[in-house]
This record gives structure tokens, C-alpha cells and sequence, in this order.
């Protein structure tokens, strides 16, 4: 960016110098430099704002994602003299996003993304098996004709637009460690089905568990096909009927995908049925076959653990982008970009949380991530990591503060479950029914139901 005749702004030429606080461990420099010169966007206009300090500040717009533009500029070179009173105007933020464009964000989360979990962590492993869980979410855009045509959004019965565009994430996430190793990102008109069979491939040597969203054939075979097991929640009408009763009460099924009025593929599946304590029945399907390599009442538990991803979902979505707020970017490609952050942001965390319970031998799940969150915003505008002496320091600082970290562990609770805006895709509560505060239960009540011959 240029400020006048031959003058360039004092911006300009500070991809050396800025960072990312305790984040920058892992999307360094080096990182940044490959991942924009694989895109060939390094920039060659003269006075524009530099690709590798456009990705820390993208990264930056994820982490304070409250903050305005000049609040997260400043945020970053705040503990540089003499920059944090020349901010650019936020056009120039906006055109140096759009140059930059979110292939190179996306490439960064994959050079970054990867299982965390050592052997032994607890969820993280079934009978050696590394356990991740596929689950969606929803992020509101702003409401632009570009991003609803993109990704489209509620409408009423008449056509009219309610609320907000959607964007769709569909994340493959470690269990046991809420890390994101893998993430598609569409919109309300796709399906999240079809986004999750190319997650496939990431997910091989592990055991996925899925909600019955995603229970289909497709699902089913590209997972399997990709060298995957699955754990899937099915339909009341999936899979009713035997086709061989097995010795531990478990049964095996078919489910067929249909085309053109006809069987085009079929699968045969084991089917788990049992109850809660509500007496809520619930019906599983796996391709683990043998019962006594994989037990019944083992697989019973173990699907529970795909509620991790749930608390995935929502750090990132309730804690890191902040309750209901709406993403900052009016087109598709920039929206693209935030998400990419957001994921990258989280998977640092992610990392961070892992290695702190690591140094202290406890279940990630105690280490608390909004404390964790805001420690590493502080690291940033104090420039606290700035040179590797600096980082060391921080981390260690960081990590002997578990008494303040800890949360304990994790108790059995509950709330009801409501949303305050409208039209969404939970129900309005019956007439004169109070909504209850959050509070404790006991463990659930698990009962086999076999089918015995």
C-alpha cells in the first residue's frame, strides 16, 4: 500500500517481525513462506500489504474474532515500536485478503493438522485402534447475495430469506483430544453426507464413529474401502431384520443403496441394540463383525464418545468465534478463508492443551480451553513469543499453571436443549413448559437388548 508519491507505508515488509504469539510454534515462518509461495502468491504490487503477514493476520481475525480490524491489527504489532499508530485502513486489510485468497489458509491447516493422542490416552484408543468421530456444524455469514447464492440459507414457506446464509463444516476430530485432523467445508446446499465421504481418507486405521445423519451405503464403503472401521447410530427402520444371530445377542444385517428402482449395492453390517436409562432404544451398526474381538457392551460405551466431537464443534464455534456471532467476510472465498483459520487456530490449541496434560499426566479433557485461549491472545499482544527464548519461556510458564488450568474432571450434566432464535432447527418448547438450569445426573444406564435365537 502506498501512502503517497514514492512512499510506502511503514507496513509494508513486516512478514520478519510479526507472529502469532504461542501459536507461531507451530505455524512458523517457514511454514507460512512455502505455503504462500505453493500458491504463487507472493506479490508482486508494489506497497501492498505481504502474503506471509496477510496469513498471520487472517489467523489473527480467527483468534480475536470479537475484535474489529483495527483491534486485531494492532493486537499484533502492538509490542512493535512505532507501528501500532499507522494502522491501514480496513479496505487494505480486505483487498490483501482477496490477493491472497484461501488455498494457501487451507494448505497451512494441513501441513498443521495431524492426531495427537500418544498410545494410552484414555478415549482416545479402542483395542488399539485410534478413535475419531465425523460430525457437522453450522457457521452464520453475513448476509450478501454472493455468500447466500454460495451456500444458501433458511427460507420460509413463500421462498423469502430468514435469518443468515450457513456454512457447513464437516470435521473428522480425534476423540480423545478434540483435535481437527481433517475438515470439508460447504454450505447449506450440500449435503453433509456427500462432504463427509471425502474425509474418508484421512480416517485410515481408525475407528469413526457417526451419528445417523451419515448412515447410508455411500458412507459406508468409501470409509470401509478407504481401510476405515465405523460405528454408526442407525434409523429406527435400518437394518430391523436378521439375517444371522450372533452368540453375544448382536445380529447381522443388510442395508442396500437403491437407484433407479433398483438394489445397486449392498453391505452387510452387525447390528447393537440396547437402551438408556430413559428407555430410549438405540440401534448400532459396525464392521467389526466378530464378537469377540469387539464385544457388544464395549461398543455399546464406545459410542458415546462421539458426543467429543460435539465439544469440538463447540469450542470453536461458542468459545473461540464467540455465541451466535456472524463471520466477518461478504464473499464466498473469504469465508472460505475465516473457516480455514478458525480450524487452524483450534488445531494449535489443540496441540497446546495435549502438551501441557502431557507434562502433567492428566486427560486433556481438565485442561481448561477458554483459559488455554486466553493465554495465547494475551502472548500475542504482549509479543511474548517473538524469538525462541521468548516461546520456551512462555510455554513453560504456561504449563506450570495447572492448578489454574485444571478444571477437574469432567462431571455427567445436562441442560435442556433450546435456542433463542427463531426459526431454527430446534422446536419452540411446549406451551408453559419452563426451561430447566444446567445441572447434575448420574452416569448413564447402558442395557444390552440381545436377540437370541
Amino acid at each position: 500500500m502506498v501512502v503517497g508519491p514514492g512512499v510506502v507505508h511503514s507496513w509494508v515488509g513486516l512478514s520478519d517481525q510479526v507472529r502469532l504469539g504461542a501459536l507461531t510454534r507451530w505455524v512458523t515462518p517457514e511454514l507460512v513462506d512455502e505455503a504462500v509461495a505453493a500458491h504463487g502468491r507472493q506479490g508482486k504490487k508494489p506497497g501492498a500489504l505481504p502474503a506471509g503477514l496477510m496469513v498471520y493476520f487472517v489467523l489473527a481475525l480467527a483468534l480475536f474474532h470479537q475484535d474489529s480490524y483495527d483491534d486485531v491489527a494492532e493486537n499484533l504489532v502492538s509490542a512493535i515500536p512505532g507501528l501500532s499508530g499507522q494502522i491501514p485502513n480496513k479496505s487494505s486489510f480486505t483487498r490483501a485478503r482477496q490477493r491472497l485468497g484461501p488455498q494457501v489458509l487451507e494448505t497451512v491447516f494441513r501441513e498443521v493438522g495431524g492426531p495427537l493422542a500418544l498410545a494410552g490416552l484414555t478415549g482416545s484408543f479402542y483395542r488399539g485402534i485410534r478413535v475419531a468421530a465425523v460430525d457437522g456444524f453450522y457457521l452464520d455469514a453475513p448476509d450478501t447475495a454472493a455468500n447466500r447464492a454460495a451456500f444458501g440459507g433458511q427460507v420460509a414457506k413463500d421462498g423469502t430469506p430468514l435469518a443468515f446464509p450457513q456454512v457447513r463444516v464437516v470435521t473428522l476430530s480425534e476423540a480423545g483430544t478434540h483435535a481437527v485432523l481433517d475438515a470439508r467445508i460447504g454450505g447449506l446446499v450440500d449435503g453433509e453426507q456427500d462432504l463427509a465421504v471425502s474425509l474418508a481418507a484421512s480416517a485410515r486405521d481408525m475407528l469413526v464413529i457417526m451419528d445417523r445423519g451419515f448412515i447410508g451405503v455411500n458412507v459406508w464403503r468409501v470409509f470401509t474401502g478407504a481401510g476405515a472401521h465405523v460405528l454408526i447410530r442407525a434409523k429406527s427402520n435400518t437394518a430391523r431384520t436378521p439375517v444371522e444371530h450372533l452368540p453375544d445377542g448382536t445380529y447381522l444385517a443388510t442395508i442396500s443403496q437403491w437407484a433407479g428402482g433398483r438394489v445397486v449395492h449392498t453391505v452387510t453390517v452387525r447390528v447393537v441394540e440396547y437402551q438408556i436409562e430413559d428407555g430410549k432404544m438405540i440401534r448400532l451398526l459396525t464392521d467389526l463383525l466378530d464378537p469377540a474381538t469387539a464385544p457388544a457392551e464395549e461398543l455399546a460405551a464406545l459410542y458415546h464418545e462421539r458426543w467429543e466431537a460435539e465439544l469440538s464443534n463447540r469450542q470453536i464455534k461458542t468459545y473461540q468465534r464467540g455465541p451466535q456471532e456472524i463471520l466477518r467476510s461478504s464473499t464466498p472465498d473469504l469465508v472460505r478463508q475465516e473457516v480455514w483459520a478458525h480450524l487452524i487456530v483450534h488445531h494449535c490449541l489443540s496441540r497446546l492443551i495435549v502438551e501441557i496434560a502431557g507434562q502433567h499426566t492428566v486427560d486433556p479433557d481438565r485442561i481448561s480451553f477458554v483459559k488455554v485461549l486466553k493465554a495465547v491472545r494475551r502472548s500475542v499482544i504482549q509479543n511474548a513469543t517473538s524469538t525462541p527464548r521468548k516461546l520456551g519461556r512462555f510455554l513453560a510458564s504456561l504449563a506450570s499453571k495447572l492448578r489454574k488450568l485444571d478444571i477437574g474432571p469432567r462431571r455427567d450434566r445436562e441442560a435442556d436443549r433450546l435456542v433463542k432464535r427463531v426459526k431454527l432447527k430446534y422446536a419452540d418448547p411446549p406451551k408453559g413448559w419452563k426451561r430447566q438450569p444446567t445441572r447434575r445426573i448420574p452416569p448413564k444406564i447402558i442395557t444390552l437388548l440381545p436377540r437370541l435365537l
